[in-house]
């Protein structure tokens, strides 16, 4: 059997419809790129110039300070703050601090999560309806009943644990873990619980290893409030060798800046030490902060 040839002008015709729009798409896309490509370099400007203004030997303000001069570049402002509050130290006291909030935050966030997901009991919506009513409440209006309760009453003052346990417990992790577990298919739990599995079990077989990108927002968003608290801690010891670093370099800041040969780029430079932590966090984690198929362990 024969075909009949076609005229290269009658494919061509045949092909313009289908390449016009693909033709439309990548403009639309350089457009798209050009404004996000934009907004990246606003949204980051201030980072560049924090870490730019740290090594300026003398504060140049003009615009001529956005772009770095060999010299006036040094690194005495990072000098001048660690003889003044020893930076290593401070970071480990807020690596400590961070930490053992975050591993709670986790533990009891799960645990409460799943309960107010997954699990019937008596006052579970009066339970999520405190939850959400913790959420609007400043935590700064509850500074003097804590203190009372964790110095007086407990006795922990000048000490890690003091300072963790008001933020052991996360209402907005809980409402994150919550949310998630609830988009999960009850089929996958049901059929585990035909098969004996406890809650706990459960729990740790399939609800975590599916909550990891629920985790890993939890434990960014908790992270970044006690790395970044001085005002609790600070209330809690007075010691510099468990301070945490942002208190010191609330302290060294309010104190000690103005006297140092570049206020400006002293500060500066704390800045970055304090914020270095919480991108790097980011950088490492930002491609694991994807959304999984939670329907593709159910048949059918």
């Amino acid at each position: 059997m024969s075909t009949a040839a076609v005229p290269p002008e009658a494919m061509a015709d045949q092909l313009e419809p289908a390449i016009a729009p693909s033709k439309e798409k990548r403009e639309g896309g350089w457009v798209r790129y050009t404004l996000l490509s934009l907004g990246a370099l606003i949204f980051l400007f201030p980072f560049y110039y924090m870490v730019v203004g740290s090594f300026q030997t003398k504060a140049d303000k003009s615009p001529r300070g956005i772009f770095p001069e060999a010299g006036n570049i040094t690194v005495n402002n990072y000098v001048q703050i660690n003889e003044s509050i020893d930076i290593s130290r401070g970071l480990l006291n807020s690596t400590v601090f961070t930490i053992g909030v975050l591993l709670c935050t986790l533990v009891f966030g799960l645990l409460a999560g799943w309960s107010l997901a997954l699990l019937e009991f008596r006052g579970k919506s009066s339970v999520f309806s405190g939850m959400l009513l913790l959420l609007v409440v400043s935590f700064q209006l509850l500074l003097v009943p804590l203190y009372v309760l964790i110095v007086r009453y407990y006795g922990l003052a000048d000490s890690y644990l003091g300072m963790i346990l008001p933020f052991a417990i996360n209402s907005t992790a809980v409402f994150i873990f919550r949310q998630f577990f609830l988009q999960i298919p009850k089929d996958l739990f049901e059929a585990a619980r035909i098969d004996g599995a406890s809650e706990l079990l459960l729990l740790w077989k399939i609800g975590i290893p599916m909550a990891r990108p629920a985790i890993l927002s939890a434990a960014l968003i908790t992270f970044i409030g006690p790395w970044n608290e001085f005002m609790w801690p600070f209330l809690i010891t007075k010691e510099q060798q468990l301070q945490p670093f942002a208190v010191s370099l609330s302290n060294y800041m309010n104190n000690i800046a103005g006297r140092a040969d570049n206020p400006d780029g002293s500060e500066l430079a704390g800045g970055v030490v304090l914020a270095l932590p919480v991108v790097l966090l980011f950088v490492i984690f930002q491609k694991h902060f994807t959304s999984t198929d939670a329907s593709s362990g159910v048949k059918g």
